[in-house]
This record gives C-alpha cells, sequence and structure tokens, in this order.
C-alpha cells in the first residue's frame, strides 16, 4: 500500500464529514451570501436535473458532485451572476464552479496534504434522464444541505 492511499484511508477514518459540511457551509455562505442548513435524520431525495461533478487524483481518487433540481440551480447562478444568469449554459457553469469550490475548499482543509492531490476541471450533466456511475465506489460521504428550502446534494466518492 502506498503512502499516499495509507494515508487516505487513515484520514478518511477520521472523519472527514465535519471537513467536508465546513467546505459547504463556507462556499454558500462567501460565494452566494446564502448561507445552508444541513439535513439530518430526514428522509430527502434530491432529483437530480443538474450535477456538477470534480475530480480528485493523488493522495484522493475520487469525485465529488453537487446535485440539485434545475430550479436550485437556477437560484445559485442568479446569486452568483445576478440577472446575467439566463442561460442553461450559465447555470451549468456556476453549479460547476460552485462545485470546483467546495472540492477545493476541501482538500485546502487537509493540511499539508493538498500539494498531493489534483482537482481536475468540473463537468456538469443536466437533464432528468441520468444515472451517474462512479468507479470511485470506496468509501461515500453525502450531505444534503438546503438552500431556501431546496434541498442540495454534495457527495464525496473515494476510491476504495
Amino acid at each position: 500500500m502506498s503512502t499516499d492511499v495509507a494515508w487516505a484511508k487513515r484520514s478518511h477514518e477520521e472523519s472527514w464529514r465535519p471537513i467536508l459540511g465546513l467546505a459547504i457551509e463556507e462556499v454558500f455562505e462567501i460565494m452566494l451570501g446564502c448561507p445552508v442548513e444541513p439535513v439530518s435524520g430526514e428522509a430527502v431525495v434530491v432529483r437530480g436535473d443538474f450535477t456538477a461533478m470534480v475530480g480528485l487524483a493523488g493522495a484522493l481518487c475520487g469525485v465529488l458532485t453537487v446535485c440539485c433540481e434545475a430550479t436550485t440551480a437556477r437560484k445559485i447562478a442568479n446569486a452568483m451572476l445576478g440577472d446575467a444568469a439566463d442561460s442553461e449554459g450559465q447555470v451549468a457553469d456556476a453549479l460547476g464552479e460552485i462545485c470546483n469550490m467546495i472540492t477545493g475548499n476541501f482538500k485546502n482543509k487537509l493540511a499539508g496534504r493538498d500539494e498531493r492531490c489534483l482537482l481536475s476541471v468540473p463537468s456538469v450533466v443536466s437533464g432528468g434522464e441520468y444515472t451517474l456511475h462512479s468507479l470511485a465506489d470506496g468509501n461515500c460521504i453525502e450531505i444534503i444541505v438546503k438552500l431556501e428550502e431546496c434541498p442540495v446534494s454534495v457527495r464525496l466518492q473515494l476510491q476504495g
């Protein structure tokens, strides 16, 4: 087992959920001016009209996704771009950038390890008829937050 893989496995076992939760809160509050409320204890289904993805490679291998309904994605784009967010492309770009910022913020909170982890360019899938399968089928942390009562799923899937 390489040092990087051993480090990632140990770190995950030490619970990254609070670190990911803090990264999500900071990005939404700082970049959008929109506080989010974590959803706990209730079953929430997030319809994935938009899913943004950023890959991680190196000390961490996997993918971070941000998934939400089209109306929520438009709210995010409007908070970022104001009235300039008038096309589906701009909505996708805004959601991709939010995903990128959450991933980068999370990675940077892993003190001293961030230089050993690279991020991909964000990709965004839109539409209601798709299923996302990740080859990083190991450990998974999912945090669902509400942005103005609209659910947003943030999922970190790491290669096992």
